[in-house]
């Protein structure tokens, strides 16, 4: 059961009588399901050729597409760049330890990480390391220069522990739908 109003995102389960925030699966067709795999594929797609790879009319796609952007399901469309045509083909890991885990100290690290180009993802992490950093660099000289004069220069930064990537097995940035 549905509920109406401002409970609308909430699904009531008769049997248990509880009432849970509806899963945005729940609320994806497969039409729009089909849309989200095929846009993660090629965002460059026209609404015609979508439609074409969906089983839908154009107008209805452009609408879905619409639809998907407003609820959150579907970002910013990117173009994927080649890191070694673009000198960037060294992938380090590297975990970071806080000296601190106040929020001042936390929003701090995280702003400087937000101005570093090199770093390319960031996470929040559980357990014994505080974040994950994927750095994006030319050769171990220039991950050097980066973590000494950078990471480990930070003043919120107790150690770092540092992963080269060998290769890429996978890769992806297809969420499965």
């Amino acid at each position: 059961m549905y509920l109406k109003g401002p409970l609308s995102r909430w699904k009531c389960n008769a049997r248990f009588t509880i009432l849970r925030k509806v899963d945005q699966n729940d609320r994806l067709d497969a039409i729009d399901r089909r849309i989200v795999r095929e846009l993660q594929r090629d965002a460059g797609l026209s609404h015609a050729a979508l439609a074409e790879r969906v089983g839908a009319s154009a107008a209805s796609v452009w609408r879905r597409v619409r639809a998907l952007e407003k609820d959150g399901v579907l970002g910013k469309s990117v173009r994927l760049a080649d890191a070694e045509a673009l000198g960037r083909a060294v992938n380090v890991l590297c975990q970071v330890r806080m000296t601190k885990q106040t929020m001042e100290a936390r929003s701090d690290f995280e702003e400087f990480i937000r101005s570093r180009e090199e770093i390319v993802e960031c996470y929040a992490m559980s357990g014994e390391w505080d974040y994950l950093l994927r750095i994006a660099v030319r050769d171990v000289a220039d991950y050097d220069r980066f973590i000494m004069r950078g990471v480990l220069a930070h003043p919120s930064v107790a150690s770092a522990a540092s992963n080269f990537a060998l290769r890429q097995v996978k890769y992806t940035t297809e969420i499965p739908v």
